[in-house]
């Protein structure tokens, strides 16, 4: 089966479509400092949207940390929006500004900020999610703030992923 033709809307998003595989760092008021490995993917499967998925793990154990997926879409001029489930019971609307470069590796930044948060009753008491993607040549940093419980939004992850696919 021959892959579908990138939708137009889709060009300045291009250069992300791929696997990236790095190590992360987290940390944050109420916990110890820790490391991971990760792995992001951004999939085209046709239409104006991209799939995303995303995994963590100890990086001595293999044991999984964490896992996120779905979907990041264009909404205009300069905007995209970004729609995630998370395996702790959280789902997420992020919406937030794109600045992509000239040609492939022209770079691509992307800020997006939680707009709406389900909560599942079981889950963690997240109250607001921010994070950034910059995406240089085949170089993807990821970062991450988060507000959780009483603590107010505060720098949480960074990760510098490789293109590996």
């Amino acid at each position: 089966m021959d892959s579908p033709s990138l939708h137009p809307v889709l060009a300045p998003l291009g250069p992300l479509i791929g696997v990236f595989e790095g190590d992360g760092r987290g940390h944050y008021p109420t916990i110890d400092p820790f490391t991971y490995r990760e792995r992001v993917s951004f999939a085209y499967n046709g239409g104006p949207v991209l799939a995303y998925t995303q995994r963590t793990w100890d990086p001595d154990t293999a044991r999984p940390m964490h896992g996120e997926s779905g979907y990041l879409r264009p909404a205009g001029s300069g905007r995209v929006e970004f729609t995630l489930a998370h395996t702790f019971g959280i789902t997420e609307l992020q919406e937030g500004s794109l600045t992509a470069g000239d040609g492939v590796d022209g770079g691509i930044h992307l800020a997006v900020t939680s707009t709406a948060l389900g909560i599942a009753a079981t889950a963690k008491p997240v109250r607001h999610v921010r994070r950034t993607f910059h995406l240089e040549a085949d170089v993807l940093v990821t970062e991450l703030w988060m507000a959780y419980a009483e603590v107010s939004e505060t720098h949480h992850l960074v990760s510098e992923l490789h293109r590996i696919g």
